[in-house]
């Protein structure tokens, strides 16, 4: 309507009384619809400009960090039948208690006199090793009175030749001089045959002397040679009494040890958690599981599993916020500093080889700057973490998520040893 006449329709006919016009006009429930969705709008506008934390999440269970201090297997060392049980399930136990008593189910070790035997046979067999250093050492004495005895003898025999020998040189002389006078005529035969008859028996004489040496030597030498071969023989048997006796000993040792083994002690204070075996006579094997101990310690972390593609992002030192299974928790991951009910945590070990396929193990510690762990959480619990990177807009997170990308960082991580190098040089 133009409205050129100055006599209004509107005036003798309101607009809110024909139906046509009041429905041109817009309903008061969309002109509030309308403002709630400007508001959001505007308001989602505005959050999509807010820093958003980025982090990195992992699923993991509660451990410990020393190796020591988590849940430990017990085996038995030897073979046997469990005879007694001297302790409970859920029982705390000291280092040293006993656990359990075994028998012995190999019939080689049924004696239970056994030990005792042995020490009887090592402490024979040490008597008959003394007996045969004994006559060794007499052996090595009668062998050095022979040589003694030898040379001797030999030295006679010498000082005897030498003197046959001057006989000899005697008699031929006196031979020689009256074989002369003889062919001259100068004396009669029967002289000249008693000189010759002397000479010959001083000839044979010197060559009984000289055979006399040999024979001595040839005498002695027998003896020593057969005093040699049982010194040699009487050795032998020593050596083979000393190794007799080096594995009487060993033995003696590991039955020492192994009757040590019936009594199947606990290697450190802890609880005991589960018997793997049950009853009184069951057998039981070499290296086979008889219980499991929980180490009394305060020790506690998280292992957290996260994804290979993430791994490179964390580094040692990064916090961590941990939600404790059997916790009430509200946990708001991109603005942690709102988070209810979850503890803080930081990195303390990252695998340098995967875990899982495509999953790498972390380690993570109490937050000593902020709340400390539940007492109440167990070894084995499960847990879910969310390691904190660095701020981002919320627009660039949603986008990041949509697309599958992996969490960014501005700076490339550093493990906090090369950190501390770094600050130690700087010190220098």
């Amino acid at each position: 309507m133009l409205k050129i006449s100055s006599r209004s329709v509107e005036k003798m006919m309101p607009q809110d009384r024909l139906y046509s016009l009041r429905s041109l006009n817009t309903p008061m429930a969309g002109k509030i619809l309308a403002r709630w969705l400007m508001g959001i709008g505007v308001i989602f506008f505005i959050v999509l400009f807010l820093p958003w934390q980025q982090n990195i999440r992992g699923n993991g269970k509660v451990t410990a960090l020393n190796p020591a201090n988590r849940p430990q297997t017990i085996e038995t060392v030897i073979a046997g039948r469990i005879q007694v049980w001297k302790v409970n399930e859920g029982q705390l136990v000291n280092k040293g208690d006993t656990i359990a008593v075994v028998s012995e189910v190999k019939e080689k070790y049924f004696d239970p006199k056994l030990l005792q035997r042995l020490r009887e046979v090592i402490t024979s067999k040490e008597s008959s090793l003394n007996s045969k250093d004994d006559k060794a050492k007499a052996l090595q004495k009668q062998i050095g009175a022979l040589r003694d005895g030898m040379r001797t003898k030999v030295e006679q025999s010498k000082a005897k030749l030498e003197a046959e020998r001057v006989k000899f040189a005697n008699a031929k002389n006196q031979f020689e001089r009256n074989k002369k006078l003889f062919e001259a005529g100068n004396i009669p035969l029967t002289k000249y045959q008693d000189m010759e008859y002397k000479y010959q028996g001083a000839e044979a004489d010197l060559t009984n002397a000289q055979i006399e040496i040999e024979r001595v030597q040839a005498e002695y030498l027998d003896k020593i040679n057969k005093a040699d071969s049982d010194l040699s023989n009487t050795l032998a048997e020593q050596f083979d009494t000393q190794a007799e006796l080096a594995k009487l000993r060993n033995e003696l040792a590991n039955m020492e040890i192994r009757s040590q083994q019936y009594h199947i002690l606990a290697p450190q204070a802890g609880y005991v958690v589960k018997a793997a075996r049950a009853g009184i006579g069951e057998t039981i094997s070499e290296g086979e599981p008889v219980c499991t101990i929980m180490p009394q310690s305060n020790d506690v972390a998280v292992e957290m599993y996260v994804k290979a593609m993430d791994v490179p992002l964390i580094s040692k030192g990064r916090h961590v916020r941990i939600e404790f299974d059997g916790f009430p928790a509200l946990q708001f991951s991109g603005w942690p500093s709102v988070s209810v009910g979850s503890f803080g945590g930081t990195v303390e070990v990252i695998d340098y080889v995967n875990s899982k396929p495509g999953e790498f193990r972390i380690l993570v510690v109490p937050d000593k700057k902020d709340d400390a762990w539940p007492k109440q959480i167990r070894n084995g619990s499960g847990t879910q973490g969310w390691v904190m990177l660095d701020d981002v807009p919320v627009w660039y997170e949603i986008w990041r998520q949509l697309n599958g990308f992996p969490p960014s960082l501005y700076e490339e991580p550093l493990d906090m040893a090369p950190a501390e190098e770094t600050k130690t040089a700087k010190k220098k």
